[in-house]
């Protein structure tokens, strides 16, 4: 993409063009620069980042074992890279992000559709053409629990929003959702329960379409930004950062929580998530009390503790095909290629603790996608260190229209499920991660014992990829051949090139 094309949050120009690959290193170089100068050496060395970066993600998480300075000072570097680095293009000129002169005045109208049911009355979660309610959720929970597909703090903060229905609808908050269509986003399972949404996605007819079918269809309220009657309603937040701001805050009426839930194919997710960042800081700073919403993909690389990595045995009952054993035989017949122990190097920590990384990062996803999930981890670890409430959840891996557009990943997941890896229903993943959501704010940010990722790993819901007892990347091409077996595809081809 030239120089010249594009508007609002954008990558720096390097060479004639604003490359996302240059400039992503140079963020994640100097996030763990001042905690481990050889690594960010290593990424500042790197020849090609588009092949190498998945092992330079995995060390900086891996750098985290040592505690919660360098978790946080990580963090506070990363963002403040991406501030430095990242600029942003208007009709004044162009400014890196931390010297943005935000406007403040809006042009865009509000319109508000009110829904037309009344308000659940229980926690009901759709699974498998059915609803999940009560004590049938309850015991779903547990069997997810003891089979390693969720963390027990998942089953018991679901747990608590059976318990007390009257959470759902978050009286006394106002939940501004930036991509608020997404289909792992919460904005149905919110409008179902009587919650007051601001919802703000790109200004598409069919995207405006689908948040006000929502919005009708449900109980409560949600609130869109329109330009002009003849225009789609949205604001892409990207392009019209400081717009989409000023837009939320004279909205708002009530304490707000801004959960940021947009995708988008390459450079531009890292450009919204930094969009969506600075919303986030200016609230935080402006209106006390303002609480932060994110998902965190399982395709990533996350710090877990000793009892995560000691717990991957295989279970009675546990859906997974492969054993120990069989990981065994697997190894000797592929010499070491396939099916490698889960977590064969554990980092020491403070106080005698050990810790692994449970790394899933995928090389079909890119950089880009790594980047912009680092950077939304990276603030809600350093506003929850600053006593701002927070939920961010590790979300399961899903059924969503994109992975079935996308033949690689349909037969990856497609095979993955004879692995003990479970692959939710859409609709059940994102009521799961609504009710999540809702436990979190109702509860005080909690004390995680010094070591800040807890917020990541305490209550995941990784569908099941950190308790298996190998290495889930380590038998890709037998993933590959089992999902080509259930779905048929031409694509598993590119995974067994990759592993």
């Amino acid at each position: 993409m030239s120089a010249g094309d594009e508007w609002g949050v954008v990558f720096p120009e390097v060479g004639g063009s604003r490359s996302s690959t240059v400039t992503g290193a140079a963020i994640l170089a100097a996030a763990v620069r001042g905690w481990d100068p050889y690594q960010a050496d290593r990424i500042v060395a790197a020849g090609n980042w588009r092949t190498e970066y998945l092992d330079h993600y995995v060390a900086v998480t891996a750098a985290g074992a040592r505690g919660g300075a360098p978790v946080l000072g990580i963090a506070t570097d990363g963002l403040a890279a991406m501030r430095r680095m990242l600029h942003h293009r208007g009709d004044s000129g162009e400014v890196p992000l931390d010297r943005l002169d935000w406007p403040t005045t809006v042009t865009a109208k509000t319109v508000t559709v009110h829904g037309e049911s009344s308000p659940a009355r229980e926690l009901s979660v759709p699974y498998h053409g059915g609803r999940l309610s009560g004590s049938a959720l309850r015991d779903q929970l547990c069997r997810w629990r003891d089979l390693g597909v969720v963390e027990p703090g998942f089953a018991d903060a679901v747990q608590r929003v059976i318990d007390d229905p009257s959470l759902l609808a978050l009286p006394g908050r106002q939940v501004a959702l930036i991509g608020a269509a997404a289909e792992m986003g919460p904005l149905e399972p919110l409008s179902e329960w009587g919650a007051d949404v601001l919802a703000l996605d790109v200004p598409m007819r069919a995207v405006a379409d689908r948040i006000a079918g929502i919005a009708r269809r449900g109980a409560g309220s949600v609130t869109v930004p329109q330009r002009d009657s003849d225009s789609a309603a949205g604001l892409d937040v990207a392009a019209a950062v400081g717009e989409a701001g000023a837009w939320i805050q004279a909205a708002a009426d009530k304490p707000l929580v801004l959960g940021m839930y947009g995708y988008a194919d390459g450079p531009r997710h890292v450009t919204l998530t930094a969009a969506a960042d600075l919303i986030a800081t200016r609230l935080l700073a402006q209106r006390p009390g303002t609480a932060l919403a994110y998902l965190g993909t399982p395709t990533d690389a996350y710090l877990v503790p000793g009892d995560i990595v000691d717990g991957t045995r295989p279970l009675p009952g546990r859906g997974g095909r492969l054993t120990a054993a069989t990981c065994d035989g697997l190894r000797t017949i592929s010499r070491g290629r396939m099916g490698r122990r889960a977590y064969p190097v554990t980092h020491a920590g403070p106080g005698g603790s050990r810790w692994g990384v449970a790394d899933m990062m995928l090389p079909m996803q890119g950089p880009n996608y790594a980047l912009a999930k680092r950077l939304q981890r990276w603030r809600a670890l350093t506003a929850t260190a600053a006593g701002h409430p927070v939920s961010i959840t590790v979300a399961p891996a899903a059924w969503t229209r994109s992975v079935t557009r996308n033949p690689t990943f349909e037969i990856a997941y497609s095979g993955a499920e004879f692995f003990g890896v479970q692959i939710f229903p859409p609709d059940t993943a994102r009521y799961l991660m609504a009710a999540k959501l809702v436990a979190d704010l109702a509860a005080p940010v909690p004390d995680r014992d010094g070591q800040p990722e807890a917020l990541l790993y305490a209550d995941a819901a990784h569908g099941g990829f950190w308790r298996q007892p190998y290495d889930p990347k380590s038998v890709l091409p037998l993933v590959a051949a089992l999902g080509l077996g259930a779905r048929g595809s031409r694509a598993a081809r590119k995974i067994l090139g990759r592993s």
